[in-house]
Formats: structure tokens, sequence, C-alpha cells
């Protein structure tokens, strides 16, 4: 699975939080990383939420929108 990247401005604010929707293709049961773009360019690894609805869309949600990207950890396995 290659990046997804999304921006600030992509996310949409519910009730109490910002989410992004970043892929309906991402396989079920595959571990996603989220990482946040700081200030220098640089990407962090954040603990943020993974929404899956019904229709198997992916969300990202966060309490404030941010630069980032979803990678998987597949790369990892040996």
């Amino acid at each position: 699975m290659a990046d997804i990247t999304f921006r600030k401005e992509d996310f949409i604010q519910d009730d109490r939080r910002y989410k992004v929707e970043v892929d309906k293709g991402v396989g079920k049961g595959v571990d996603l990383i989220v990482e946040r773009q700081t200030e220098n360019g640089e990407y962090e690894v954040i603990q943020a939420e993974i929404i899956r609805s019904a229709d198997e869309r992916v969300f990202v949600a966060w309490s404030e929108p941010f630069n980032g990207r979803v990678v998987s950890d597949e790369y990892k396995k040996l």
C-alpha cells in the first residue's frame, strides 16, 4: 500500500473532533499508522483514531486538523 497523504484543509468537523476520509480501498485487517507532519517537515507517529464505517470508508479522527499521512505497517513484517 502506498502512503495516503492528506492536508489540514481536507478535514471536516463533527460534534467533537475533526476527521478526514483517507481511502475506501484500505484493506480490512491492515494495520495503519498515522503520521503528522511537524513544522520542520518531518513526520512523527501519533495515536489517532481510525474509523471504519459499515460501507468500508476509512477516516482519521483527531482534535484538530493537520497535514499528515497514513502508512501501513506491513512493510515491517518479514
